[in-house]
């Protein structure tokens, strides 16, 4: 059952779900899950470092849209009114 919702979690990349069974790991896997279970994790590794680094590229990308917003408002706010 572990290693069902193991490979389930991996295939849907569900950062929670792997965290909640990384904290049960059970201690009577056959050889075979063992096996299973240490090719999964790795697996597990690969995609949530995949993760974050997207999510740090998105928080760049983030940040760099903020300054824009808040670069222009205030190049607005310090504009020449010629009309007035």
């Amino acid at each position: 059952m572990w290693l069902t919702k193991l490979k389930i979690a991996v295939v849907q990349k569900d950062t929670k779900l792997l965290s909640k069974l990384l904290d049960d790991v059970p201690t009577s896997l056959e050889q075979d899950e063992l096996k299973q279970a240490v090719n999964l994790l790795n697996q597990a590794s690969v995609i949530v470092h995949q993760l974050k680094d997207e999510t740090a590229i998105n928080m760049k990308k983030l940040k760099q849209n903020m300054n824009f917003i808040k670069n222009s408002q205030n190049d607005k706010r310090s504009g020449f009114n010629i009309c007035g």
